[in-house]
């Protein structure tokens, strides 16, 4: 009687691909010598990768390590909790709440505009005194195991997306912290902060910026941004920011 044991290498790889990755990982390769090798083979993750939509042909020159590439692509999602302020201020840390304080208005709010993003509904706005806001996001609680972070480096982007009133100007600033497991910062990402001058355009513009090649030892990302406007007028006519993210994918060297 034939086996699935007895299947040609090409079938099986093609069965295989079907399962979700943590089946994979943690029951098939555990099977027999024959699926652990099947399991680890590129041609499987590749062909995952082409099944849900991670796969383009200019990749197959560059790529050289299918399974990593297709554990990053299906893992990425935005760490930061709560970024479109639809959850009052849960998840964030007030690091400073000066003037009349943080508030949530929604888009697009006295001499402001609307994003692009038809799901940005909210904003977090600032006030007449210096208000920042921060979160910490511990990687290996988020599925970024130490050897992953250390070894295959992921590319790490952060974006974050800020505005002004069109009738009061404002500054904005943003500092982003590589940390170890010591909270010893081993990269930062903090910009000139960006000053808006009153009667601006009151457009949403976004800042962005990805780390690569840092140090090995990397286990928490601090975010913090805020600012504060120009003017010191009582109320909320300080800096608007939402839609901040942080992601993790694949460097483009694997």
């Amino acid at each position: 009687m034939t086996s699935i044991g007895d299947l040609p290498e090409d079938v099986l790889v093609e069965l295989l691909s079907l399962l979700p990755a943590r089946e994979l990982l943690r029951t098939c390769r555990l099977v027999c010598s024959q699926w652990r090798y099947v399991v680890d083979l590129n041609t499987l993750w590749k062909r995952k990768c082409q099944r849900d939509g991670f796969y383009r042909q200019s990749y197959d020159r560059s790529i050289s390590d299918w399974k990593i590439f297709y554990m990053l692509c299906h893992m990425k999602k935005n760490l930061l909790k709560n970024p479109r302020a639809e959850e009052n201020f849960q998840h964030w840390t007030i690091d400073a709440n000066e003037g009349d304080k943080w508030k949530i208005e929604d888009l697009p709010g006295a001499h402001g505009s609307h994003m692009s993003d038809p799901r940005v509904q909210k904003y977090f706005v600032t006030s007449y005194g210096p208000c920042f806001k921060s979160q910490i996001i511990t990687l290996d609680k988020e599925g970024y195991w130490n050897q992953l972070m250390d070894e295959i480096r992921p590319e790490i982007t952060v974006k974050d997306w800020y505005a002004a009133r069109f009738d009061c100007g404002c500054r904005y600033e943003l500092t982003v912290r590589l940390l170890s497991k010591d909270w010893i910062c081993l990269q930062e990402f903090h910009p000139e902060p960006v000053v808006i001058e009153q009667w601006s355009d009151a457009q949403w513009r976004e800042i962005s910026h990805t780390f690569q090649n840092y140090p090995a030892g990397v286990r928490h990302i601090w975010f913090q941004h805020g600012g504060q406007d120009t003017q010191y007028w009582a109320g909320w006519y300080g800096v608007r920011v939402t839609n901040s993210s942080i992601t993790i994918g694949p460097p483009s060297s694997l």
